[in-house]
């Protein structure tokens, strides 16, 4: 893994209205890229506690117990994407909340490159309450669908939390290729 100076982030949630945290959900979530070039993401299409919502997130989820976040990633790349990918570097840490649920969010991103592609092994709640498929899309591309996807209170949150960290794993990937 590629050592890079790893960010952090914290973000408040402006869609609901505080009242208190009562848990931390430790997450471990990828930026994925191919060597064309093209982005990996997942979408999710929920109708919950949130509202309805059509959404693009990164592919990632809580870290297990006994889980190093290396091995989490890796874990969820596979349910999600049916990915083996290199991690490459962290990009960083995005501390961010769910007011309406009362949790507290420690999202740790990484930027991986994929080897393969493979079969996906997902859990019932990601194909029967979330609904998710994969994008495959170039960084404008990407850019474009986050703002899209504000149309709901979810969505914008969402992107709040990932955007900044898909504009940073982009100079870096820009910067690891000048060097490669």
């Amino acid at each position: 893994m590629t050592e890079t100076k790893e960010l952090l982030w914290e973000y408040r949630d402006t869609e609901w209205p505080f009242t208190d945290t009562d848990h931390d959900r430790l997450i471990a979530r990828a930026i994925v890229f191919d060597k064309e070039g093209y982005f990996y993401f997942v979408r999710a299409v929920r109708n919950d506690e949130f509202g309805p919502a059509t959404l693009i997130e990164t592919s990632g989820g809580g870290v297990e117990p006994g889980e190093d976040l290396v091995s989490a990633i890796r874990r969820e790349l596979k349910e999600e994407l049916g990915a083996d990918a290199d991690v490459i570097a962290k990009i960083g840490t995005v501390s961010d909340y769910y007011n309406l649920i009362r949790r507290h969010n420690i999202n740790n991103y990484y930027l991986c490159r994929v080897r393969s592609f493979g079969d996906k092994h997902m859990t019932q709640d990601e194909i029967e309450r979330f609904h998710l498929s994969t994008l495959r899309l170039r960084f404008e591309e990407a850019v474009a669908e986050y703002e899209r996807c504000t149309d709901s209170r979810l969505g914008r949150l969402v992107k709040q939390r990932e955007l900044p960290v898909l504009i940073r794993a982009k100079e870096l990937m820009d910067t690891l290729s000048e060097t490669e």
